[in-house]
């Protein structure tokens, strides 16, 4: 009886052991015990999205004071969600910081990621890229009187902006050297405090972004203008999970179908105005 025993709990306990095995190999909480489902998935089936944006860059993903969110990030989000089976009433927006974006990502904190998140060879690596639907590169927003400034080479004799942290004024100070930088570049916590200092001529010029500058440059009509002549690019895509291939290409899909319907210039002169002009044409998808 002894012996019985003991193979009757010997059996149980295989039969554990399986189980747990099994339910490891699911998709985790809500999977149906299943793979991990994809971006493409999971809206048709939950009619619902979390997508990561920024939530303090004006003209681009900006919270308004009564919490809903506005700009041309937010604009194409929106777009993508839809054409995803995903009504607007679906789609809970998140803050996406830029140090964070991979590991939201990654952490399924967020479905997607439409943050002026550059693509790099390095991102590449750790999350899958949709697009660029957007792209821009380190311009110069200066006052719309001043003629002086022309391009980036002007800006050896003039006092500079730029935001702590943010790899634009270091590509400046690079190329002038650190004596100019001391002396030329002045940085604050956030581009939203150069602009003052750029109306009451403490400084001549602010340079990051030229969707940034226009985002800005858009709250004050008639005072700013840009230089229209950037000396780096950026590719904005949509970020998703590095294995979901459908996913990147059911974004792609909607992307171009916004260039083509009209949406993303409307998009465009809805959200950078006056500076809409230096944002003419939409890129053309890159499929990898």
């Amino acid at each position: 009886m002894r012996v019985r025993r003991i193979g009757a709990a010997l059996a149980a306990a295989a039969a554990l052991t399986m189980g747990l095995a099994a339910c490891g190999q699911g998709g985790g909480a809500g999977s149906g015990g299943g793979a991990a489902k994809g971006i493409v998935d999971k809206a048709k089936e939950s009619k619902k999205l979390v997508i990561g944006i920024k939530i303090d860059q004006p003209g681009l993903g900006l919270r308004k004071p009564d919490g809903s969110f506005a700009g041309f990030d937010v604009d194409v989000a929106k777009y993508v969600a839809k054409e995803l089976g995903v009504p607007e009433s679906g789609v809970e927006f998140k803050e996406a910081q830029s140090a964070n974006r991979e590991a939201f990502i990654k952490q399924g904190q967020v479905d997607m990621v439409v943050a002026t998140y550059s693509i790099t060879d390095k991102r590449k690596k750790e999350v899958s890229f949709a697009g660029p639907y957007f792209i821009t590169g380190q311009d110069i927003l200066v006052r719309a009187d001043d003629n002086s400034i022309t391009d980036v080479e002007s800006l050896k004799n003039k006092k500079v902006c730029g935001s702590q942290g943010s790899a634009s004024p270091q590509r400046l100070a690079e190329k002038f050297g650190a004596s100019w930088a001391s002396k030329n570049l002045k940085q604050v916590q956030g581009y939203g405090g150069c602009v003052p200092l750029l109306e009451n001529k403490t400084v001549d010029a602010i340079s990051t972004d030229a969707s940034i500058l226009a985002g800005y440059g858009t709250q004050f009509p008639g005072k700013f203008k840009l230089v229209g002549k950037p000396f780096s690019e950026e590719k904005y895509g949509i970020g998703i999970k590095l294995e979901d291939k459908a996913g990147r290409d059911a974004i792609n899909k909607a992307i171009e179908k916004m260039f083509q319907d009209g949406s993303w210039k409307k998009a465009i002169e809805a959200n950078f105005g006056e500076f809409a002009k230096n944002f003419p044409n939409p890129p053309t998808v890159e499929k990898y």
